[in-house]
């Protein structure tokens, strides 16, 4: 029996044959911590004893939670990290002299290489997954016994494969995709599972979009999502390597193997999707651009941004469409660049004034509104259209407020309309 994509990478970093539902224990590639988790990482790892870092350049901090600082206790959080990382005179700590959102930062940076095994304390560290590596969340104190060992135990996954078809019609995108696996295997449908993405759909998938669908599976529970490395992703690495004067390591590409074992097939006909809107209160609960439409809802809020949907590709999306028009009087819209890169390159572009000048205010980079800390905090009985990845009860702001999950078309006409409205029409 063959072996799946998740199989090879744990295979090769245990220097043994493994199968789904084996543990093991491996070294890990990247570590990545950020101002929130970090501190207790930190905590931990003192409190071991430990003096140095196992791997120092396999660590990472990056500080985009609640950066620039919002009060004294975040200002405070924050500077327990920076200590640590001069201390150990961290070679990949990124505070804001080059900030970014950390799983979007990562992979622009030349960080992140296929064949890794990945750990952050950090949900959406699945993200990372896009580029053919295993990536996934752990705790705190798991991410400071990396910090301690240089490695960590894992139990393999067993691996649902989605089966994707068809070319994606306009303003239909990963985040699109995304949503409507979840609303259909629900947000414990995968539970502790890899998601391994196929079909003859991915080759009209970007990174952007495959960034999207890797960030938003730990949504329906699993443990990470993966893509194969094909000629996208290669030459997403040329350019990272091009911009940072060559990648972190060398990449390790697998694939699965015809025979290999998946606990489940899924199959998705890209095609005919619509748009899908996720209604509060889970990413589960996907409507189709139709029924939100019929449904007449009134927005408060367009947000345009976070590690999902934050990348240059999303600006241009909402320009294009916002080009010449006006953000409804009653609605505000905040747009947030994932890192300072994208920023400038979406100036250059002149995506920025566009956005300014129709009424949307562009905040630095952070995780800041799409988690309810700062930036955009929702009010009692608020609406908002986010391109986030959750919108749970309270996520934003309010416990009364609301948020509807869609793509950066759907949030750009919606934030013109002040209502959800489909971008096609």
């Amino acid at each position: 029996m063959g072996q799946t994509i998740t199989e090879k990478i744990f295979s090769e970093h245990a220097n043994k044959k493994v199968r789904a539902g084996e543990i093991v224990r491996v070294d890990i590639d990247m570590i990545i911590g950020n101002d929130i988790t970090t501190p207790i990482s930190i905590r931990a790892f003192e409190e071991s004893g430990q003096k140095k870092l196992a791997r120092p350049d396999n660590f990472c901090i990056v500080m985009d939670h609640y950066i620039p600082a919002k009060d004294i206790a975040s200002a405070n959080q924050a500077k327990i990290s920076r200590e640590f990382a001069y201390k150990h005179d961290l070679k990949n700590f990124f505070d804001e002299k080059d900030m970014g959102i950390e799983h979007a930062l990562l992979p622009e940076k030349g960080l992140v290489i296929p064949g890794d095994v990945i750990i952050g304390a950090d949900s959406h560290t699945c993200t990372h997954g896009a580029l053919g590596a295993f990536s996934t969340g752990m705790g705190s104190t798991d991410i400071s016994f990396g910090m301690i060992t240089g490695g960590n135990w894992f139990k393999v996954p067993e691996t649902i494969k989605v089966e994707l078809s068809g070319k994606p019609a306009q303003h239909i995108y990963g985040k699109d995709i995304i949503l409507e696996l979840i609303r259909m295997i629900g947000v414990d449908g995968a539970l502790y599972k890899a998601i391994e993405f196929t079909g003859d759909s991915i080759q009209y998938l970007g990174m952007a979009d495959r960034f999207s669908i890797a960030n938003m599976v730990i949504e329906a529970g699993a443990k990470n999502g993966i893509f194969a490395v094909d000629e996208v992703t290669e030459s997403y690495l040329t350019e990272r390597a091009e911009a940072n004067g060559g990648l972190r390591a060398e990449p390790k590409i697998h694939y699965s193997d015809e025979d290999a074992e998946y606990c489940q097939v899924i199959k998705i006909d890209i095609a005919n999707l619509s748009p899908v809107i996720a209604y509060p209160f889970l990413p589960s609960n996907g409507k189709s651009i139709e029924q939100a439409v019929a449904d007449d809802l009134k927005i408060d809020q367009v947000m345009i941004g976070s590690c999902t949907n934050g990348r240059i590709e999303d600006l241009r999306i909402a320009a294009k469409i916002m080009e010449g028009k006006r953000v409804a009087r009653h609605t505000r819209m905040i747009v947030t660049p994932a890192t300072q890169k994208i920023f400038l390159q979406a100036q250059k572009e002149g995506l920025m004034e566009i956005l300014i000048n129709a009424g949307a205010v562009v905040s630095n980079p952070t995780c800041g509104a799409c988690l309810g800390g700062y930036m955009g905090i929702l009010g009692d009985q608020e609406r908002c259209v986010a391109t986030t990845n959750r919108n749970f009860v309270g996520r934003m702001g309010a416990r009364t407020s609301e948020i509807y999950l869609a793509n950066s078309a759907v949030a750009a006409a919606s934030a013109i309309a002040g209502k959800i409205v489909d971008p096609r029409t």
